[in-house]
């Protein structure tokens, strides 16, 4: 199976495209021939990029600005496309960021934007845009999940299970394609050097304390991910590492694995008392 062959009718919609992985998710479909329609709420960080692809790989790129936890902004987003003469058919869900520690110490309203932006946001669009590539039987959708979803995740605890339910969602949308020409793949980094740990609160020294063999540049990432939806990969981990952690944190008992990741993780410890 492989993409949809790219057509000036055709687009690849790319959420969270303004920095790190989605930029660079932009950067490989573009210089595959893709055009792309670039979504985050950082205009002109989309326009630079809008502009860099279509000097580079003359590639038709759009781009909407759109926060994607406000759910009539999201529901406009085919109806944006078709005034632009455009049908999405590859749907790449990006944007998400985390909150870390613990959930006691919570922002509410930032608990609920992540989960907002990291699931809602991911079945609402499948929603939108699924039925059209399943007429037209053809289409890509990459979910962008994180090693995070294999297990219980203490001082993210928000994250982890929004992450979860992304790749639990993309298995159950593999289920109902099979037999059709649509591929669904969920991407799963473990930790890459972007903007989103600072996002959600970490430290250089607590980014220090994961070792160096784990982390994947987000080029490299990008050019897995696409690579994977265009064979109809189920799941995507970049780094032999990454994917050991991953199956040792799916297998180990919950009764080990959480107490040891409650001790270890940086978010818990700045909450200790005294």
């Amino acid at each position: 199976m492989a993409l949809p062959v790219p057509a000036p009718d055709r687009t690849a919609l790319i959420t969270g495209a303004s920095s790190g992985i989605g930029a660079e998710l932009a950067r490989q479909l573009a210089s595959r021939g893709h055009g792309v329609t670039l979504v985050a709420r950082r205009e002109d960080r989309l326009r630079s990029l809008a502009e860099d692809l279509s000097s580079r790989h003359n590639v038709r790129a759009e781009v909407l600005a759109v926060d994607l936890t406000d759910l009539d902004a999201r529901t406009s987003l085919p109806d944006r496309l078709e005034s632009l003469g455009l049908e999405a058919a590859v749907l790449v869900n990006n944007a998400g960021f985390s909150t870390s520690g613990p959930v006691a110490k919570s922002d509410p309203a930032k608990e609920v934007a992540m989960i907002r932006t990291d699931v809602e946001a991911v079945a609402h669009l499948c929603s939108l845009f699924l039925p059209a590539m399943v007429r037209h039987d053809a289409g890509g959708i990459l979910n962008v999940a994180s090693t995070a979803a294999f297990q219980p995740l203490p001082g993210q605890s928000g994250y982890g299970a929004c992450k979860a339910f992304v790749l639990s969602y993309t298995h159950g949308l593999r289920g109902e394609l099979h037999g059709t020409k649509v591929a669904a793949t969920v991407l799963c980094p473990g930790p890459v050097q972007t903007e989103f740990a600072t996002t959600a609160g970490f430290t250089a020294a607590d980014e220090a304390m994961m070792p160096g063999f784990m982390w994947v540049p987000a080029a490299d990432v990008a050019r897995q991910a696409i690579d994977g939806l265009a064979s109809n990969r189920a799941v995507v981990i970049p780094g032999t590492a990454n994917k050991m952690a991953a199956m040792s944190g799916y297998l180990t008992p919950r009764s080990v694995l959480v107490p040891m990741l409650a001790r270890r993780h940086p978010s818990l410890h700045q909450h200790e008392p005294g």
